[in-house]
């Protein structure tokens, strides 16, 4: 993702307006600017990308070229649908700061948070939207900054995000419902990492909060016996023991998996740091069954003095 933001911490004030409190030209600029850019990531337009990026990001423009060339399996064969729009108004602010914004609809009864990090003084706008019909999900979100110092005003691109929202033909809603029956069942490292799987499924970006996302996290903090503060994570293996450091939801190859980051015992040889991966691999899924079947594989990832190198992934029926 290349974007101007995200992490958490408010400083200054700021207000933010829903899609539907908006006035009516604010929300037409806003869904044009939303729709023009959406469809050129479909279309893999960089030519529209380019013209429409903030000149003061110009720096970003390889980031933002990647982003959307590496993107373009999860929105193959989508249409534009846009989800959500958010219009942020800063410019009262007087320095660049961590921004806190909150947005409620005319009731009060929802609110979601937008966090920025190290924002200038100006008016923003997050645009959510969806590559609807594309066999992965692809989720978009749009950072547009109102940019004033062309001849004409405009909203401008100041970021993208993309991100799977389908996998094996399930979206984040399935995945939370599945984290809740393995939860139940008994299942916590599953139960754990399916709740984590859910939460990336169901938005683009992770400087967004909402009500429901606040709640996935709440069940997923109650599971007993969850990886939760397990690392690093000693995993007997015969007379040694394996040290596992981290453990997270990898989907690079747009499927279920988990990433295993171990430290290795300083094995160099391509052949001898197969064997140690698959080994690690192998004692991990021995201490944890239920992982087989809840996910579609696991990636090997050799730490040795502060370096981490990827070695191998493999579907869990080629893993002993």
């Amino acid at each position: 993702m290349t974007l101007l933001l995200a992490a958490p911490l408010a400083g200054q004030a700021s207000t933010c307006t829903t899609q539907a409190e908006l006035a009516p030209q604010d929300r037409s600029a806003l869904a044009a600017a939303g729709q023009g850019i959406a469809l050129a990531v479909l279309q893999q337009d960089y030519e529209t990308l380019h013209s429409a990026l903030l000149p003061a990001i110009a720096q970003e423009w390889d980031g933002i070229h990647a982003a959307v060339e590496n993107g373009a399996p999860l929105v193959k064969g989508g249409q534009v649908h846009l989800r959500s729009i958010y219009l942020l108004d800063a410019s009262s602010a007087t320095a660049t700061a961590d921004t806190q914004f909150f947005c409620s609809n005319a009731s009060g009864s929802l609110t979601v948070t937008i966090t920025m990090r190290a924002l200038p003084p100006g008016r923003y706008a997050v645009v959510l939207a969806d590559a609807a019909g594309a066999q992965l999900g692809g989720q978009m979100s749009f950072v547009l900054v109102w940019d004033q110092t062309g001849l004409v005003p405009r909203w401008k691109l100041g970021g993208l995000s993309l991100r799977q929202g389908i996998i094996d033909g399930h979206d984040g809603v399935w995945f939370w419902t599945h984290a809740r029956a393995l939860a139940a069942s008994n299942a916590p490292w599953s139960a754990w990492y399916t709740y984590e799987l859910a939460r990336y499924l169901l938005l683009p970006v992770d400087f967004i909060s909402s009500p429901n996302l606040e709640k996935l996290i709440q069940e997923q903090a109650q599971i007993k016996g969850s990886p939760a503060g397990a690392f690093p994570y000693p995993l007997p293996d015969g007379d040694r023991t394996w040290r596992i450091d981290a453990m997270r939801v990898d989907t690079r190859l747009h499927e279920a998996d988990l990433g295993v980051t171990y430290e290795s015992i300083g094995v160099t040889d391509p052949a001898a740091m197969r064997t140690e991966a698959v080994a690690v691999l192998s004692a991990l899924l021995k201490a944890h069954p239920e992982l087989r079947q809840d996910f579609h594989g696991l990636w090997a990832y050799a730490s040795r003095d502060g370096k981490v190198n990827t070695i191998i992934e493999l579907p869990m029926a080629q893993i002993p």
